[in-house]
Protein backbone atom coordinates (compact mmCIF):
# COMPACT_ATOMS: atom_id res chain seq x y z
CA UNK A 1 0.00 0.00 0.00
CA UNK A 2 2.95 2.66 1.04
CA UNK A 3 4.66 1.57 -2.36
CA UNK A 4 1.09 2.09 -4.61
CA UNK A 5 1.01 5.49 -2.63
CA UNK A 6 4.74 6.54 -3.32
CA UNK A 7 4.55 6.00 -7.10
CA UNK A 8 0.66 8.06 -7.25
CA UNK A 9 3.22 11.13 -5.30
CA UNK A 10 5.77 10.34 -8.25
CA UNK A 11 3.01 10.12 -10.89
CA UNK A 12 1.56 13.53 -9.38
CA UNK A 13 4.39 15.44 -9.45
CA UNK A 14 5.76 14.18 -13.00
CA UNK A 15 2.25 15.28 -14.38
CA UNK A 16 2.82 18.68 -12.58
CA UNK A 17 6.66 19.51 -13.49
CA UNK A 18 8.26 17.34 -15.96
CA UNK A 19 11.35 18.99 -16.31
CA UNK A 20 13.08 17.88 -19.96
CA UNK A 21 11.54 17.58 -23.58
CA UNK A 22 11.61 14.31 -23.39
CA UNK A 23 9.90 13.88 -19.66
CA UNK A 24 6.89 16.15 -21.74
CA UNK A 25 7.05 13.90 -24.81
CA UNK A 26 6.90 10.97 -22.65
CA UNK A 27 3.98 12.68 -20.57
CA UNK A 28 2.03 13.61 -23.89
CA UNK A 29 2.27 9.90 -25.03
CA UNK A 30 0.81 8.54 -22.09
CA UNK A 31 -1.68 11.01 -21.53
CA UNK A 32 -3.26 10.09 -24.98
CA UNK A 33 -2.51 6.04 -24.99
CA UNK A 34 -3.67 5.95 -21.05
CA UNK A 35 -7.28 6.72 -22.13
CA UNK A 36 -7.61 3.92 -24.90
CA UNK A 37 -5.98 0.94 -22.58
CA UNK A 38 -8.23 2.52 -20.28
CA UNK A 39 -11.31 2.16 -22.41
CA UNK A 40 -10.37 -1.41 -23.30
CA UNK A 41 -9.64 -3.05 -19.89
CA UNK A 42 -13.34 -1.56 -19.45
CA UNK A 43 -14.40 -3.28 -22.06
CA UNK A 44 -12.61 -6.40 -21.60
CA UNK A 45 -13.87 -6.56 -17.89
CA UNK A 46 -17.89 -6.54 -19.06
CA UNK A 47 -17.63 -8.50 -22.40
CA UNK A 48 -17.93 -11.77 -20.57
CA UNK A 49 -21.81 -11.12 -21.05
CA UNK A 50 -21.82 -10.86 -25.15
CA UNK A 51 -23.00 -13.52 -27.49
CA UNK A 52 -21.02 -15.80 -29.19
CA UNK A 53 -18.87 -14.18 -31.69
CA UNK A 54 -18.38 -15.09 -35.01
CA UNK A 55 -15.30 -15.98 -36.48
CA UNK A 56 -14.08 -13.82 -39.34
CA UNK A 57 -11.30 -11.27 -41.21
CA UNK A 58 -9.76 -7.81 -40.26
CA UNK A 59 -12.01 -5.84 -42.40
CA UNK A 60 -8.12 -3.82 -43.03
CA UNK A 61 -5.73 -3.78 -46.32
CA UNK A 62 -2.36 -1.57 -47.06
CA UNK A 63 -2.72 1.84 -45.82
CA UNK A 64 0.80 2.97 -47.39
CA UNK A 65 0.23 6.57 -48.82
CA UNK A 66 0.16 5.82 -52.57
CA UNK A 67 -1.60 2.43 -51.92
CA UNK A 68 -4.58 3.65 -50.24
CA UNK A 69 -5.75 5.70 -52.65
CA UNK A 70 -7.00 2.83 -54.42
CA UNK A 71 -10.15 0.70 -54.31
CA UNK A 72 -8.26 -2.35 -53.03
CA UNK A 73 -11.28 -4.58 -50.97
CA UNK A 74 -11.37 -5.62 -47.61
CA UNK A 75 -11.74 -9.26 -47.63
CA UNK A 76 -15.62 -8.93 -47.40
CA UNK A 77 -17.63 -11.56 -45.18
CA UNK A 78 -18.35 -15.04 -46.27
CA UNK A 79 -22.04 -15.21 -44.61
CA UNK A 80 -24.00 -12.26 -46.42
CA UNK A 81 -27.19 -10.72 -43.75
CA UNK A 82 -30.40 -12.41 -44.02
CA UNK A 83 -33.23 -9.98 -45.84
CA UNK A 84 -33.49 -6.84 -43.97
CA UNK A 85 -30.95 -7.44 -41.12
CA UNK A 86 -28.43 -4.50 -41.28
CA UNK A 87 -24.82 -4.12 -40.42
CA UNK A 88 -22.95 -0.88 -39.51
CA UNK A 89 -18.85 -0.81 -38.62
CA UNK A 90 -17.25 2.25 -37.38
CA UNK A 91 -13.44 1.55 -37.80
CA UNK A 92 -10.00 3.44 -37.13
CA UNK A 93 -6.46 2.19 -38.67
CA UNK A 94 -3.69 4.48 -37.26
CA UNK A 95 -1.24 4.00 -40.09
CA UNK A 96 2.10 4.70 -39.15
CA UNK A 97 5.07 5.54 -42.46
CA UNK A 98 8.46 6.04 -42.33
CA UNK A 99 10.39 4.90 -45.44
CA UNK A 100 13.02 7.15 -47.86
CA UNK A 101 14.65 5.19 -50.92
CA UNK A 102 16.10 6.07 -54.43
CA UNK A 103 16.51 4.37 -57.48
CA UNK A 104 17.89 5.65 -61.11
CA UNK A 105 15.74 8.68 -61.50
CA UNK A 106 13.46 7.47 -58.73
CA UNK A 107 13.16 8.82 -55.16
CA UNK A 108 10.61 8.37 -52.25
CA UNK A 109 10.50 9.75 -48.84
CA UNK A 110 6.87 9.23 -46.73
CA UNK A 111 7.40 10.09 -43.33
CA UNK A 112 3.85 10.82 -41.49
CA UNK A 113 0.79 9.26 -39.77
CA UNK A 114 -2.49 8.44 -41.75
CA UNK A 115 -5.67 8.59 -39.64
CA UNK A 116 -8.43 6.25 -41.67
CA UNK A 117 -11.98 6.51 -40.18
CA UNK A 118 -14.60 4.49 -41.89
CA UNK A 119 -18.30 3.47 -41.61
CA UNK A 120 -19.25 0.45 -43.71
CA UNK A 121 -23.20 0.13 -44.06
CA UNK A 122 -24.70 -3.30 -45.06
CA UNK A 123 -28.00 -4.73 -46.00
CA UNK A 124 -29.58 -7.81 -46.59
CA UNK A 125 -31.65 -7.63 -49.66
CA UNK A 126 -32.48 -11.38 -50.77
CA UNK A 127 -31.48 -14.66 -48.63
CA UNK A 128 -28.60 -14.88 -51.38
CA UNK A 129 -28.10 -10.72 -51.89
CA UNK A 130 -26.42 -8.25 -50.17
CA UNK A 131 -25.36 -4.81 -50.65
CA UNK A 132 -23.26 -1.86 -48.61
CA UNK A 133 -21.07 1.45 -48.64
CA UNK A 134 -18.04 2.42 -47.34
CA UNK A 135 -17.61 6.06 -46.27
CA UNK A 136 -14.16 6.75 -45.92
CA UNK A 137 -12.51 10.30 -43.77
CA UNK A 138 -9.03 10.52 -43.97
CA UNK A 139 -6.34 12.65 -42.28
CA UNK A 140 -2.55 13.06 -43.06
CA UNK A 141 -0.58 14.19 -39.51
CA UNK A 142 2.74 14.45 -38.44
CA UNK A 143 1.15 12.28 -35.43
CA UNK A 144 2.85 11.59 -32.27
CA UNK A 145 3.89 8.07 -32.78
CA UNK A 146 7.55 8.22 -33.55
CA UNK A 147 8.89 7.15 -30.04
CA UNK A 148 6.34 4.40 -29.65
CA UNK A 149 7.09 2.89 -33.01
CA UNK A 150 11.03 3.42 -32.49
CA UNK A 151 10.54 1.15 -29.33
CA UNK A 152 8.02 -0.81 -30.96
CA UNK A 153 11.22 -1.92 -33.46
CA UNK A 154 14.18 -2.07 -30.54
CA UNK A 155 11.81 -4.37 -28.81
CA UNK A 156 10.97 -6.71 -31.52
CA UNK A 157 13.96 -6.26 -33.36
CA UNK A 158 12.67 -4.93 -36.29
CA UNK A 159 15.20 -2.65 -38.65
CA UNK A 160 15.00 1.18 -37.89
CA UNK A 161 15.54 2.10 -41.47
CA UNK A 162 16.79 5.59 -40.67
CA UNK A 163 13.61 6.32 -38.31
CA UNK A 164 15.85 6.85 -35.37
CA UNK A 165 18.13 9.07 -36.99
CA UNK A 166 15.07 11.50 -38.70
CA UNK A 167 13.14 14.39 -37.26
CA UNK A 168 10.15 12.83 -35.00
CA UNK A 169 6.34 13.62 -35.83
CA UNK A 170 6.89 15.12 -38.90
CA UNK A 171 5.18 14.93 -42.62
CA UNK A 172 6.34 14.52 -45.86
CA UNK A 173 4.94 12.28 -48.22
CA UNK A 174 6.87 12.56 -51.62
CA UNK A 175 8.01 11.11 -55.07
CA UNK A 176 10.17 12.97 -57.57
CA UNK A 177 10.50 10.82 -60.80
CA UNK A 178 13.16 12.39 -63.44
CA UNK A 179 14.18 15.52 -61.65
CA UNK A 180 9.62 16.03 -61.52
CA UNK A 181 8.38 16.35 -58.07
CA UNK A 182 5.17 13.92 -58.56
CA UNK A 183 3.39 13.83 -55.05
CA UNK A 184 3.69 16.43 -52.30
CA UNK A 185 2.09 16.08 -48.74
CA UNK A 186 3.87 17.78 -46.44
CA UNK A 187 1.18 20.07 -44.93
CA UNK A 188 -2.05 18.77 -43.02
CA UNK A 189 -4.46 17.39 -45.30
CA UNK A 190 -7.49 15.70 -44.44
CA UNK A 191 -11.48 15.32 -45.68
CA UNK A 192 -13.51 12.67 -47.38
CA UNK A 193 -11.68 9.93 -49.27
CA UNK A 194 -13.25 7.74 -52.42
CA UNK A 195 -16.14 5.92 -51.22
CA UNK A 196 -16.73 2.41 -52.14
CA UNK A 197 -20.45 0.49 -53.22
CA UNK A 198 -20.21 -2.98 -52.70
CA UNK A 199 -22.11 -6.03 -52.85
CA UNK A 200 -22.07 -9.81 -51.91
CA UNK A 201 -23.41 -13.06 -53.58
CA UNK A 202 -23.69 -16.08 -51.27
CA UNK A 203 -22.78 -18.93 -53.87
CA UNK A 204 -23.40 -21.72 -50.58
CA UNK A 205 -23.44 -22.29 -46.89
CA UNK A 206 -23.94 -25.06 -44.40
CA UNK A 207 -24.93 -25.04 -40.50
CA UNK A 208 -24.13 -27.26 -37.84
CA UNK A 209 -21.01 -28.11 -35.66
CA UNK A 210 -18.65 -27.23 -38.85
CA UNK A 211 -20.43 -24.58 -40.87
CA UNK A 212 -18.98 -23.35 -44.02
CA UNK A 213 -19.53 -20.65 -46.36
CA UNK A 214 -18.39 -19.63 -49.88
CA UNK A 215 -19.30 -15.77 -51.43
CA UNK A 216 -18.65 -13.70 -54.72
CA UNK A 217 -18.17 -10.27 -53.88
CA UNK A 218 -18.22 -7.18 -56.50
CA UNK A 219 -16.83 -3.39 -54.86
CA UNK A 220 -16.83 -0.12 -57.20
CA UNK A 221 -14.63 2.77 -56.21
CA UNK A 222 -15.67 6.22 -57.12
CA UNK A 223 -13.31 9.00 -57.46
CA UNK A 224 -14.50 11.19 -54.69
CA UNK A 225 -11.11 11.65 -52.91
CA UNK A 226 -8.94 14.92 -53.78
CA UNK A 227 -5.97 13.26 -55.28
CA UNK A 228 -3.87 16.09 -54.85
CA UNK A 229 -3.81 15.53 -51.03
CA UNK A 230 -3.51 11.46 -51.08
CA UNK A 231 -7.24 11.66 -50.95
CA UNK A 232 -8.38 9.78 -53.60
CA UNK A 233 -6.29 8.45 -56.66
CA UNK A 234 -8.66 9.81 -59.21
CA UNK A 235 -9.62 6.54 -61.11
CA UNK A 236 -12.62 4.57 -60.98
CA UNK A 237 -11.59 0.56 -59.91
CA UNK A 238 -13.68 -2.20 -59.78
CA UNK A 239 -12.96 -5.34 -57.37
CA UNK A 240 -14.02 -8.94 -58.19
CA UNK A 241 -13.32 -11.77 -55.46
CA UNK A 242 -13.92 -15.17 -53.79
CA UNK A 243 -14.17 -15.49 -50.24
CA UNK A 244 -14.47 -18.72 -47.93
CA UNK A 245 -14.97 -19.38 -44.42
CA UNK A 246 -14.72 -22.73 -42.42
CA UNK A 247 -15.41 -23.45 -38.55
CA UNK A 248 -15.40 -26.24 -36.11
CA UNK A 249 -17.19 -25.95 -33.01
CA UNK A 250 -16.89 -27.21 -29.79
CA UNK A 251 -19.19 -25.95 -27.05
CA UNK A 252 -18.61 -22.46 -27.27
CA UNK A 253 -14.77 -22.99 -28.49
CA UNK A 254 -14.23 -22.69 -32.03
CA UNK A 255 -11.36 -23.08 -34.85
CA UNK A 256 -12.07 -21.09 -38.19
CA UNK A 257 -9.84 -20.83 -41.29
CA UNK A 258 -10.81 -17.95 -43.92
CA UNK A 259 -9.40 -16.82 -46.84
CA UNK A 260 -9.93 -14.91 -50.36
CA UNK A 261 -8.55 -14.10 -53.83
CA UNK A 262 -9.50 -11.84 -56.72
CA UNK A 263 -8.74 -9.22 -59.03
CA UNK A 264 -8.71 -5.12 -59.35
CA UNK A 265 -9.21 -3.28 -62.43
CA UNK A 266 -8.50 0.54 -62.89
CA UNK A 267 -9.12 3.52 -65.01
CA UNK A 268 -6.25 5.90 -65.48
CA UNK A 269 -5.82 7.88 -62.12
CA UNK A 270 -4.11 11.70 -61.67
CA UNK A 271 -1.30 9.96 -59.03
CA UNK A 272 1.48 9.44 -61.57
CA UNK A 273 -0.37 7.83 -64.11
CA UNK A 274 2.06 7.29 -66.46
CA UNK A 275 3.57 4.59 -63.64
CA UNK A 276 0.02 3.11 -62.35
CA UNK A 277 -1.02 -0.07 -63.57
CA UNK A 278 -4.24 -0.86 -64.46
CA UNK A 279 -4.99 -4.67 -62.99
CA UNK A 280 -3.74 -6.05 -59.30
CA UNK A 281 -4.32 -9.29 -58.04
CA UNK A 282 -4.50 -9.60 -54.31
CA UNK A 283 -5.45 -12.23 -51.82
CA UNK A 284 -5.97 -13.25 -47.52
CA UNK A 285 -5.76 -15.94 -46.37
CA UNK A 286 -6.21 -16.32 -41.94
CA UNK A 287 -7.28 -18.14 -39.35
CA UNK A 288 -9.24 -17.53 -35.41
CA UNK A 289 -9.73 -19.24 -32.55
CA UNK A 290 -12.47 -18.48 -30.14
CA UNK A 291 -11.55 -20.17 -26.72
CA UNK A 292 -15.02 -18.96 -24.85
CA UNK A 293 -17.83 -17.26 -26.75
CA UNK A 294 -17.12 -13.46 -25.81
CA UNK A 295 -13.25 -13.24 -27.67
CA UNK A 296 -11.50 -14.68 -30.62
CA UNK A 297 -8.17 -14.19 -31.36
CA UNK A 298 -7.21 -13.67 -35.09
CA UNK A 299 -4.15 -13.90 -37.02
CA UNK A 300 -4.27 -12.67 -41.34
CA UNK A 301 -2.02 -12.24 -44.07
CA UNK A 302 -2.81 -10.02 -46.71
CA UNK A 303 -0.80 -9.68 -49.86
CA UNK A 304 -1.57 -8.27 -53.51
CA UNK A 305 0.59 -7.37 -56.43
CA UNK A 306 2.16 -3.83 -57.58
CA UNK A 307 0.25 -1.11 -58.30
CA UNK A 308 3.00 0.38 -59.96
CA UNK A 309 5.88 0.12 -62.78
CA UNK A 310 8.71 1.54 -60.47
CA UNK A 311 12.02 -0.06 -59.31
CA UNK A 312 11.61 1.09 -55.49
CA UNK A 313 10.07 -1.36 -53.33
CA UNK A 314 7.69 1.17 -51.82
CA UNK A 315 5.52 1.04 -55.18
CA UNK A 316 7.30 -1.24 -57.38
CA UNK A 317 7.20 -4.46 -55.21
CA UNK A 318 4.44 -7.05 -54.08
CA UNK A 319 3.23 -6.29 -50.57
CA UNK A 320 2.49 -8.68 -47.78
CA UNK A 321 0.90 -7.76 -44.57
CA UNK A 322 0.53 -9.27 -40.78
CA UNK A 323 -2.58 -8.53 -38.76
CA UNK A 324 -2.82 -9.91 -35.43
CA UNK A 325 -5.46 -9.02 -32.70
CA UNK A 326 -8.81 -9.98 -32.16
CA UNK A 327 -12.59 -9.54 -31.28
CA UNK A 328 -14.58 -9.25 -28.15
CA UNK A 329 -18.13 -9.37 -27.55
CA UNK A 330 -19.68 -6.36 -25.99
CA UNK A 331 -23.60 -7.34 -26.23
CA UNK A 332 -26.27 -9.66 -28.04
CA UNK A 333 -24.84 -8.11 -31.45
CA UNK A 334 -22.23 -5.79 -30.88
CA UNK A 335 -18.31 -6.73 -30.73
CA UNK A 336 -15.11 -4.41 -30.67
CA UNK A 337 -12.35 -5.72 -33.04
CA UNK A 338 -8.77 -4.64 -32.15
CA UNK A 339 -5.39 -5.15 -34.59
CA UNK A 340 -2.02 -4.23 -35.25
CA UNK A 341 -0.49 -4.93 -38.96
CA UNK A 342 2.97 -5.03 -39.94
CA UNK A 343 4.96 -4.99 -43.12
CA UNK A 344 6.62 -8.28 -43.04
CA UNK A 345 7.45 -7.37 -46.70
CA UNK A 346 9.37 -4.77 -45.71
CA UNK A 347 8.37 -0.83 -46.91
CA UNK A 348 6.11 -2.15 -49.60
CA UNK A 349 3.18 -1.14 -46.29
CA UNK A 350 2.93 0.70 -43.80
CA UNK A 351 5.28 0.08 -40.94
CA UNK A 352 2.14 -0.42 -38.30
CA UNK A 353 -1.06 -0.14 -38.38
CA UNK A 354 -3.22 0.21 -35.24
CA UNK A 355 -6.98 -0.60 -36.11
CA UNK A 356 -9.91 -0.01 -33.68
CA UNK A 357 -13.54 -0.87 -34.84
CA UNK A 358 -16.64 -1.20 -33.83
CA UNK A 359 -19.63 -3.39 -35.34
CA UNK A 360 -22.81 -3.92 -34.57
CA UNK A 361 -25.69 -5.94 -36.75
CA UNK A 362 -29.78 -4.44 -36.44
Amino acid sequence: MAALKQASVLFSLSLSSPSTPRQRYRLMIACRILPWLALSLILLAGSAAGAELAIGPFQTGNRAPMTQIFGLPTPGHTLILPPGEHAAELALDTAQNYTHNSSGGESAFFDGETYRFNLNLRRGLTPRLEVGLDLPYLMHRGGFLDGFIEGWHDTFGLPQNGRDKASRDELRYSYIRNGKQEVLVDDHAQGIGDIRLNAAWQLARAEGDEPWGTALHAALKLPTGDSDDLLGSGSTDLSLWLSGNRSWRQGDSALALFGSFGLMGMTDGDVVEEQQRNLVGFAMLGGGWRPWSWIVLKLQLDGHTSLYDSDLKELGDPAAILTVGGDLALGEKTALEIGVSEDIATETASDVVFRLALRSRF
